[in-house]
């Protein structure tokens, strides 16, 4: 009886782990910042707001939710969607900021 009840907890600690996989963004290093582009700023813009897609739709309701709510009422997933949004908007923010910076030109 004792085995059957370590195995269950042991189930349920594991459970309340973030179950789903949500990418993750890195922030913009020193290099990336120094031989970027417009062009290639444009690109890594898009790829990023992609990645705020598949954030959203992997936070989608599904079995994983429902399991990871059993685990730990959800918490593992929320806090891992959370993270993945902020390191996704922390990196939009520092793109979009080397843009303004580096390919607005005056035409006057």
């Amino acid at each position: 009886m004792l085995k059957h009840a370590i195995l269950l907890s042991t189930l349920l600690l594991l459970t309340g782990c973030a179950l789903k996989q949500y990418p993750q963004s890195p922030k913009v290093s020193d290099e990336e910042a120094q031989t970027y582009n417009c062009a290639t700023l444009d690109q890594e813009i898009a790829k990023t707001h992609s990645v705020q897609q598949q954030i959203d739709k992997t936070g989608e309701f599904d079995a994983l939710t429902v399991i990871g709510f059993l685990g730990d009422f959800g918490i593992g997933n929320g806090i891992a969607k959370a993270s993945a949004n902020k390191h996704a908007a922390t990196r939009l923010s520092e793109l979009e900021q080397l843009k303004t910076v580096g390919c607005n030109h005056p035409t006057a």
